[in-house]
């Protein structure tokens, strides 16, 4: 069970009820631990664990009702072979027939699609128990099928507390990123070109889409991962955080501890349909640490005077934050 190289396809499968038995095993140690969450990290290997836990937990469910069948049947009446392989060729007929005759739609899981104006919060409750809550100008689409979760964040941020469902992987695309879960509580941030991903609660996991490149990590409670994304950005950067001020825009403020001014900015562009821009790009980098509560736009820009470097000056176009040396860095 040590190898992590990658495995033809049976192999692989293999490989995967290998783990599923293991990782139930009283004695596993640290170590197999760590080689099993390399094993995994490969796209492929995840893909095939997946598979065959979605087997296992299907035959799990199933086990009490196929018991309870053979417990409740009547006495069998003893068939010929021949007229046994009949009535089993005319069930699977039976069965390819109404595939056949049904309507693709009919096993089409359906995709439901949710957006949230500028400053606007809205709680979203899943069929499958989760429940999601968009901060403004957010857009989410979501797809809840047999064997997994499928969500799409293109635009905006939302916190996610997912039901737990080991036979169905909670997958949200946030640009060239894919999160992967099975039950936690985590906060997701994709506005342009930058992506974040702060987790409460429980392991996520942040993986390349399809087609990218780039290593797989994973997240713990407390721990954030900042992605830029374009064929020339900087490495992702994973550091501490505080969930509860990540979240606070929940609660109609928001909480800074040491982070870029334009990251501010960004997170209030979601909130007011009066755009604020940044007069000179470097201002970005300026580090802001405070809260600002999300009254009037006209007030939220006198507290970040207040908190960085920079005077707001109202425009045609919107507020234009200049750069001001005499103001309090």
């Amino acid at each position: 069970m040590a190898e992590v190289a990658t495995l033809p396809d049976d192999a692989r499968k293999g490989a995967a009820a290998d783990w599923l038995a293991r990782l139930s095993a009283a004695d596993l140690d640290a170590s197999e631990a760590a080689v099993f969450d390399a094993w995994v990290s490969e796209p492929a290997n995840g893909r095939a664990y997946d598979a065959a836990l979605s087997v296992m937990l299907e035959l799990e469910a199933a086990a009490p009702r196929i018991i309870e069948a053979l417990d409740n049947r009547p006495a069998p009446r003893r068939l010929g072979a021949s007229r046994a392989w009949i009535a089993l060729g005319g069930l699977a007929a039976a069965a390819a027939l109404v595939v056949a005759l049904t309507p693709f739609s009919v096993f089409a899981p359906e995709t439901q699609k949710f957006a949230t104006a500028k400053g606007e919060h809205r709680e979203v409750k899943l069929a499958d128990g989760s429940t999601v809550e968009l901060n403004g100008g957010s857009r989410l689409s979501v797809t809840l099928a047999r064997n997994e979760r499928r969500l799409s964040l293109p635009q905006g941020e939302a916190l996610f507390d997912v039901a737990p469902d080991k036979a169905r992987p909670f997958l949200i695309a946030a640009g060239e990123r894919t999160v992967r879960v099975v039950g936690t509580r985590f906060d997701v941030r994709h506005l342009g070109s930058d992506l974040s991903v702060t987790v409460e609660r429980g392991v996520v996991e942040v993986r390349p889409a399809d087609g990218v490149k780039g290593r797989v990590w994973r997240l713990h409670p407390g721990e954030r991962l900042d992605v830029v994304e374009g064929p020339v950005a900087p490495p992702p950067q994973l550091s501490a955080a505080d969930p509860q001020a990540v979240e606070s825009w929940r609660a109609g403020k928001l909480i800074y501890r040491n982070r870029p001014l334009g990251e501010v900015v960004a997170d209030l562009n979601q909130q007011f349909a009066r755009p604020i821009v940044l007069e000179d790009p470097a201002l970005a980098q300026t580090r802001v640490s405070g809260v600002l509560i999300l009254d009037s736009e006209e007030a939220v820009t006198r507290r970040l005077a207040l908190l960085a470097p920079v005077k707001a000056l109202p425009s045609p176009e919107g507020i234009v934050l200049r750069s001001d040396p005499a103001a309090k860095p």
